[in-house]
């Protein structure tokens, strides 16, 4: 077998490119977007596609070029999912909630060539370029040239183990810029299926695009599923029939996902993450549940469940032997992963790629165990980060910014449960003797200042020492038994959970400008 030679008509590359081909050929006619009252097909989609990347090859981008995106989910950010690695560049999709600072700091790294930027994201696109601009003028040791900005005027993989047929009609209620929307912008086009795009996630918005446009499938974290469940009755609309929910992020609370399926929504739970190309396990549901009490069916459908169909192996090890735990539902290891889709590396950082791989597994960082049918379950994060709907929360990154405020001596930050967000960050603060005076107002006002705003805690606790081991390390375990008892803080601004989701009704035409750099 391995004198045979491999040819052009037996050894083509992979890719979710021939997906848009394919649906521009077979479901010409079916519609492929729908945002507001404009409707594309997939031979229009394809070809809308087909001239971006034309376009982005004029403008000199090159194969492994970068070109970043800072839109909400409107159809040109779905078009250059197909459209910029058509042209051999790679896609960095910006998360929108971000500051100018982060922007900033992810142009220079990426080294972005083209920055495309939406209408509404323009401030603050040009505050980070502004910052690039100063990083540059005060002799930063990375050069980075300027990336040419587009401004984009608004237009009003993994199937397996969750059921989507053909023609699905998908609701984006998940950012695209959530790993590529959890790979689902590939997906929807290999089954043929309709995009609806939203530019707001709202309760209003999501219940009358499943009502209008029959909605069948939708990914959520589930602070999207608490909208559902905590809309107005003049924001509902009537389900005429079931749609299925794939959710992930942090564990959904069984009572959650109970009331969810009264509601008309068929909820199914998956875990993964970035550097798995998306989701890894799902909960594959087996019919001899369905005999179950729906606690008990609400209880397993919280699992994160088995590997998805591309994912070579999973395992819980300990990671100190990097042996295999027990499958008694019990005994606690590190969530261990392999297989085509993983990550190759993380980019300009060997050093973290190397801590990333061991023994032939990637290391999630995540403790779990698996019960004696096979099925994983999420226990704990070995790293702290604090997942807050849906966003990944480094702890250290924000006691980084607490530590450069002058009065603050020591700080560390925790999980602490939120209502509506599932997790939210607790500060723990000692303050200098000479700073005593300090109030909670001011250190909140602080990090509305200098973090994006779904990173700002929303507790500060201020404590005379931190808890420590015999070597020094804070002892988060401690703290966070600690936050649990706490109660969101009074003096957070009133408006930091509200402008997450935005609701925006400008603009019903979609148009592509070139600007002069910034």
């Amino acid at each position: 077998m391995d004198r045979i030679e491999k040819g052009p008509a037996n050894y083509v590359p992979l890719t979710p490119l021939t997906f848009v081909k394919r649906a521009s050929m077979i479901y010409s006619n079916r519609n492929s977007v729908i945002c507001d009252g404009v409707r594309f097909t997939w031979t229009q989609t394809y070809q809308r596609c087909c001239r971006l990347a034309h376009s982005l090859r004029s403008l000199n981008v090159v194969k492994n070029d970068v070109v970043s995106v800072l839109a909400p989910n409107i159809p040109a950010l779905y078009e250059m999912h197909f459209a910029v690695p058509m042209a051999g560049a790679v896609l960095n999709a910006m998360n929108i909630r971000l500051d100018a600072k982060n922007i900033a700091t992810i142009l220079r790294h990426s080294e972005a060539k083209i920055f495309f930027v939406d209408y509404e994201y323009v401030t603050i696109a040009s505050e980070a370029l502004r910052l690039l601009v100063t990083g540059s003028k005060h002799g930063s040791s990375d050069q980075y040239h300027m990336p040419l900005v587009i401004v984009i005027d608004d237009i009003n993989k993994p199937t397996g183990g969750w059921e989507m047929g053909t023609e699905p009609v998908y609701l984006w209620s998940l950012p695209m810029f959530h790993c590529n929307g959890w790979t689902f912008t590939w997906g929807v086009a290999a089954r043929g299926g309709t995009n609806v795009c939203i530019r707001n996630t709202t309760a209003g918005e999501m219940y009358k695009s499943i009502f209008n446009h029959k909605v069948t499938h939708m990914c959520c974290a589930p602070v999207v599923i608490n909208l559902f469940l905590e809309a107005k009755q003049h924001e509902r609309c009537e389900m005429t029939s079931k749609v299925n929910i794939l959710t992930g992020g942090s564990p959904p609370p069984a009572a959650l996902l109970e009331k969810m399926e009264d509601l008309g929504f068929h909820i199914t739970h998956a875990y993964g993450l970035t550097e798995a190309t998306g989701p890894a396990l799902v909960c594959e549901w087996q019919s001899r549940w369905n005999q179950l009490p729906r606690d008990e069916q609400a209880r397993l459908k919280a699992c994160q469940g088995v590997s998805i169909l591309t994912l070579a192996d999973v395992d819980v090890k300990n990671k100190k032997t990097m042996e295999g735990v027990p499958h008694d539902g019990k005994t606690m290891g590190e969530i261990v992963i392999r297989g085509s889709s993983i990550m190759k590396g993380y980019f300009k950082d060997e050093k973290e790629t190397a801590k990333a791989f061991q023994n032939g597994w990637l290391l999630t960082g995540d403790v779990g165990v698996i019960h004696p049918d096979g099925y994983l379950e999420i226990k704990d994060r070995s790293k702290d980060v604090i997942i807050s709907g849906g966003e990944n929360i480094s702890s250290v990154e924000l006691e980084s910014v607490l530590f450069k405020h002058p009065a603050i001596l020591e700080a560390a930050v925790v999980a602490m449960p939120h209502p509506r967000w599932g997790e939210s960050p607790c500060a723990f603060v000692v303050l200098r003797k000479t700073a005593e005076h300090v109030t909670e107002t001011e250190i909140l006002a602080y990090c509305m200042k200098n973090l994006p705003k779904f990173m700002v805690p929303k507790k500060v606790e201020f404590v005379n020492d931190l808890p420590k081991t015999g070597t020094g390390k804070i002892l988060k375990m401690e703290l966070r038994k600690v936050a649990k008892t706490l109660k969101i803080s009074k003096n957070t601004p009133k408006n930091l959970d509200q402008n997450r989701y935005l609701e925006d009704k400008h603009h019903n035409k979609e148009k592509v400008h070139v600007m002069s750099r910034l």
